[in-house]
C-alpha cells in the first residue's frame, strides 16, 4: 500500500502516525522488490513535531528498503500544541513518562506488520527525538539506533541496555554539540558499540530541510541550525551502513 496517515491504539489514547512503505503503485509495489519482510525503523520526530521534513526523512528510509513509521508524539496529548510540546519536552528531562509508551506502541505496531522482519528493527532521532531514540533504545527490543544531535542524560546509568549507537552532531551547535563526547564516553564505559561523529561545519538540525518559517525561527542562536547538505549526506551514509551492519544478522 502507498505511503499514508495511519493511528495506532495505546494505553494513553490514539497515537497518529506517518507510514512509508515505499509503495508507489496502486498494486503496493515497492522500490525495494520482492516480497520477503524488509527490516522497520521508528522515526521521531524533533520538536516541530510531525512535520513534512520527517515524512521525507521517513520515505527516504523507505527509499533504501525499510519500512518507517514516523509516529506524532503530540497526537495522543489533545491539549494546545505549546503545552503539548512542553510537556513532551519534560518527559523527555525527566527519561520517561507517556511519549516513551507511545514509541513502544508505535514499534509493536510496526513490528507486527506482515512486510517487516520484526528481528531487524531500528530508531532513528531528530533533536528532541535523538533524546527519546537513545532513552528508548535502552529498553526495547531494537537492534540499533540512530542519535541526531540528541540531549544525552548525565548519567551513563540512563543508558545501561542500549544497542549499538550511530550517533551525529554539528561542530557549531554550542548548545548540544558536546553532547557527542557525552554519548561517547557512556558508551565507551558501558562497552557498547558506537560510532559518533562530530561535522565541524554543521550546527544543530543538519539533517533538516526546513520552510521559510522554520528557518526564520531557527536562523539565529547559539545552535546555529538549519540544514548543512555535505553534512546531511555524510550522516545518511554512515548510519546506512551501520543500520546494515547491526541488521544483517
Amino acid at each position: 500500500m502507498p505511503d499514508r496517515s495511519v493511528r495506532i491504539a495505546t494505553r494513553n489514547g490514539e497515537l497518529s502516525a506517518f507510514l512509508a512503505t515505499g509503495a508507489t503503485t496502486a498494486t503496493g509495489a515497492t522500490g525495494a522488490g520482492g516480497g520477503e519482510p524488509r527490516p522497520g525503523v521508528l522515526v521521531l520526530h524533533e520538536l516541530f513535531g510531525l512535520t513534512d521534513d520527517i515524512r521525507r526523512i521517513a520515505r527516504r528510509f523507505a527509499e533504501h528498503g525499510y519500512v518507517a513509521l514516523a509516529p506524532d508524539l503530540y497526537s495522543v496529548d489533545r491539549a494546545p500544541r505549546p503545552i503539548c510540546m512542553r510537556r513532551t519536552m519534560q518527559a523527555l528531562g525527566a527519561g520517561g513518562g507517556r511519549p516513551l509508551d507511545d514509541i513502544e506502541a508505535a514499534r509493536a505496531w510496526l513490528a507486527d506488520r506482515p512486510e517487516v522482519d520484526a528481528s531487524r528493527l531500528a530508531v532513528a532521532g531528530f533533536c528532541m527525538g535523538g533524546g527519546f531514540a537513545i532513552l528508548y533504545a535502552a529498553r526495547a527490543p531494537v537492534g540499533a539506533v540512530a542519535d541526531f544531535y540528541g540531549a544525552v542524560p548525565e548519567q551513563a546509568a540512563a543508558l545501561e541496555g542500549i544497542c549499538p549507537v550511530v550517533g551525529a552532531y554539528g561542530g557549531r551547535d554550542a548548545v548540544f554539540g558536546s553532547h557527542a563526547e557525552r554519548l561517547r564516553g557512556h558508551l565507551d564505559a558501558l562497552g557498547v558499540e558506537h560510532q559518533v561523529t562530530v561535522y565541524d561545519d554543521a550546527g544543530h538540525s543538519f539533517m533538516s530541510e526546513y520552510g521559510r518559517l522554520q528557518s526564520l525561527l531557527v536562523r539565529f542562536g547559539p545552535m546555529q541550525a538549519g540544514g548543512h547538505q555535505p553534512s546531511a549526506d555524510a550522516a545518511w551514509t554512515r548510519m546506512l551502513e551501520f543500520f546494515e551492519r547491526q541488521l544483517s544478522g
